[in-house]
């Protein structure tokens, strides 16, 4: 067995009485991809930011290439040749693409002055390696996600980085986009770099990886031969136990229509999107990226407005561009960003938690501290989240736990339409049970859910309808005993005459 390019033995690093890291074992080796998964909380990201250097084990050694190293910082792990890529890249938006990959380190001429032409083809021949075109000069504001990733690799490569982690890489991207990054990926791990993959992406990581690491409550489980391992292997290994089921749908008898969108068009983004969803039942919108399904509920919530159509809840005609108005009717949006768009990052866990209805918890304007404390209390304890205390950033969480808060902040306000915009986007497969398993419970009691969501398994597996939509319109519905994935993904390409289903 050759000697691994990076080894990590023993190694473990607590935050006052939280024990992130216990006793973990690590080892990378040239020319592979290697998987590394576990729940939100198992302790990935700390590992990531120990071999990124910002962190520093409280015990256990570090090894590149058979010798022991120690990083003081992120720039000792950079000289070391480890990159790291993040999920949201973090770009400097009004520099260029070229600018970007060399901050800090231009390439100078005479009077050290810097030198735009060597920078520009300095970063072209990078993006020539990667097998990707990009424009050096042009602004990184504006790029997608997928390409502001490629310039962090092009400038991981400008380190002559030999160990890359993708930390939840494609959470973001298309298909296309996934299928141009792996490609990446494989470049770099055949010309002998080290890939170092996390994902809660089971199709992705045996796509991609040959060895899959598991971690679990910050511990070392298990590290196997991906061809060795099958997909409820790994995630007996991640949870501890057995996961019955990962959509434990309740039947639910459908009441009265609660949510009415009628004719709802924005011109160039959608157009003439009509359908109902009754109380007790989940509605999945579905569809590829740019299909229009989260500007459709952004609308139908109030925080968009719209040109033409109607929205009615419990028969009451909503007034366009009001998100208080919908509120106040009852409707609750998770939103497909989080971080942005569900959370204040800075506040606390109760403070976020209690967002949505803090004027029902205040006397005479001002905020009671102790019915906000009790409110989030009640409510994090119901939806299990874990934090050491209340009190923290709401930043400090995993993001399961962070997703926990934002469905808390709005099932505080009871609503009766609740609206979820990929609600188990990048969490892991415990977590993902657990949010499904409370949506069904919702549905039960007679909440009309309408969940939008890329994941096929979880359409099937959670909704009483799908809707697919397709280039800004609604093209097909089928009910659940008629709905399959070959049948939604036919109608999301635009095939919406092929398969099984009912026409709309």
């Amino acid at each position: 067995m050759p000697e691994p390019m990076l080894a990590l033995s023993g190694v473990s690093k607590s935050f006052g009485a939280v024990a992130a890291l216990r006793d973990v074992h690590l080892e990378l080796y040239a020319g592979e991809a290697h998987a590394l998964v576990g729940e939100n909380g198992a302790g990935k990201s700390t590992l990531v930011k120990v071999l990124a250097g910002v962190h520093t084990p409280d015990t256990g050694t570090m090894t590149l290439d058979g010798a022991p190293i120690a990083f003081s910082g992120p720039a000792d792990a950079r000289a070391a040749g480890i990159a790291v890529i993040y999920q949201e890249p973090t770009l400097f938006p009004d520099l260029s693409v070229a600018e970007n990959i060399f901050m800090g380190r231009q390439p100078l001429r005479g009077l050290r002055r810097i030198d735009p032409g060597a920078m520009r083809r300095r970063a072209t021949e990078l993006f020539t390696r990667l097998g990707v075109h990009l424009d050096p000069d042009r602004p990184a504001r504006g790029l997608s996600i997928a390409d502001q990733q490629l310039v962090e690799i092009a400038k991981a490569l400008s380190f002559e980085a030999r160990i890359l982690v993708m930390d939840e890489p494609t959470a973001a991207l298309s298909g296309v986009e996934v299928d141009r990054l792996f490609s990446v990926a494989r470049s770099l791990r055949d010309a002998g770099a080290v890939v170092l993959f996390i994902s809660h992406r089971f199709d992705e990581v045996f796509a991609l990886c040959q060895r899959i690491t598991v971690m679990r409550d910050g511990a070392w489980v298990s590290t196997d031969a991906a061809k060795d391992l099958t997909v409820d292997q790994v995630v007996r290994r991640m949870v501890g136990r057995e996961v019955s089921s990962l959509y434990p749908k309740q039947d639910t008898q459908p009441r009265d229509v609660l949510l009415d969108v009628r004719g709802l068009t924005s011109h160039g983004v959608f157009s003439d999107v009509s359908f109902t969803v009754r109380g007790g039942e989940i509605v999945a919108l579905a569809g590829l990226v740019g299909a229009g399904r989260s500007e459709v509920v952004r609308a139908v919530f109030g925080i968009d407005r719209y040109d033409r159509g109607e929205v009615l809840v419990a028969g009451e005609r909503l007034p366009p561009g009001s998100a208080a108005a919908a509120i106040a009717a009852g409707l609750a949006l998770v939103p497909e960003d989080r971080r942005q768009q569900g959370l204040v990052m800075a506040l606390s866990v109760e403070r976020n938690a209690t967002l949505a209805r803090r004027w029902s918890l205040s006397h005479l304007g001002i905020l009671r501290r102790a019915a906000e404390r009790r409110d989030a209390g009640t409510w994090t304890r119901r939806l299990q989240v874990k934090a050491a205390r209340l009190s923290d950033p709401v930043s400090t969480l995993s993001g399961g736990n962070q997703q926990k808060v934002v469905l808390a902040k709005w099932l505080s306000t009871k609503p009766r339409v609740l609206i979820a915009d990929e609600p188990t986007r990048g969490i892991d497969v415990g977590t993902k049970a657990e949010v499904h398993r409370l949506l069904s419970q919702l549905a039960a009691d007679g909440v009309a859910v309408l969940m939008v969501s890329s994941e096929l398994p979880e359409v099937i597996g959670m909704a009483d309808r799908v809707l697919v939509m397709h280039e800004g319109r609604l093209v097909r519905e089928m009910e659940r005993d008629r709905a399959t994935e070959e049948s939604v993904m036919f109608a999301a390409t635009g095939h919406a005459g092929t398969g099984h289903g009912d026409a709309t």
